[in-house]
């Protein structure tokens, strides 16, 4: 189980912007049965423990002072706002979990395995990336595998129903929803250039100019005699 040392934020303290600028991030953590509370965490720690944990997986938080003392609070990292510029943390939500009480949480898909399909040319399709499941918060896998070596032809698929969960997980989402499958790879064919039509531009050539030649009038027979 992973910890993570936080610390307490008044309203007289620094704002958040300040907060940040020391390599401090704000957040808050709230539950059930956890009152929501204001915290600041170290901007390193936490992105050290969210890249381990991600949002899956227990982050116990000490430094709350809980009943006097400082009883370590198992929660999860329940949503992180990211700078649109940088992508970076800019604030935190921690979600106090109860143990026994089940909790509903998207796992991330780890694909493993070699499909035959794939390698004889074959596209594999991803079509989600993560499931939604229900478990004790304790027992909350890391991820969830999905075998790809059983896909072996072309539109082969493996739905929700088709994946294997630890003891204790059951789950969410559609059953019958897609998880990833298999497509024939479609070649895009080059369009051929257009050969010039010779007989085409020959007999409009002509035309014109016979067009251009019935534009000069010869003079009337009178006029001849004269000259």
């Amino acid at each position: 189980m992973l910890t993570l040392a936080v610390e307490k934020r008044t309203d007289n303290g620094a704002t958040a912007t300040v907060l940040r600028r020391t390599g401090v991030i704000p957040g808050v953590v709230y539950g059930a049965h956890q009152t929501a509370t204001p915290i600041k965490i170290e901007a390193r720690a936490f992105e050290k423990v969210l890249r381990e944990a991600g949002e899956a997986t227990i982050v116990s938080l000490t430094g709350l002072g809980l009943s006097g003392q400082d009883e370590p609070l198992p929660t999860l990292i329940h949503e992180v706002d990211l700078d649109p510029l940088t992508n970076q943390p800019r604030h935190v939500d921690f979600y106090a979990v109860t143990k026994g009480k089940k909790v509903e949480v998207a796992i991330p898909l780890a694909f493993v395995g070699v499909s035959p399909a794939v390698e004889a040319g074959a596209n594999l399709v991803k079509v989600l990336h993560e499931i939604e499941v229900e478990a004790d918060p304790m027992n909350l896998p890391h991820n969830i595998e999905v075998d790809i070596s059983t896909l072996a032809a072309i539109n082969d698929r493996i739905c929700a129903k088709d994946l294997v969960f630890p003891a204790g997980v059951t789950l969410v989402s559609e059953p019958e929803e897609v998880i990833t499958l298999v497509q024939e790879v479609v070649e895009e064919k080059e369009e051929e250039p257009v050969a010039a039509d010779i007989t085409s531009i020959e007999v409009e050539k002509k035309g014109k100019e016979e067009e251009a030649g019935a534009g000069v009038a010869e003079a009337p027979p009178e006029e001849k005699e004269k000259k």
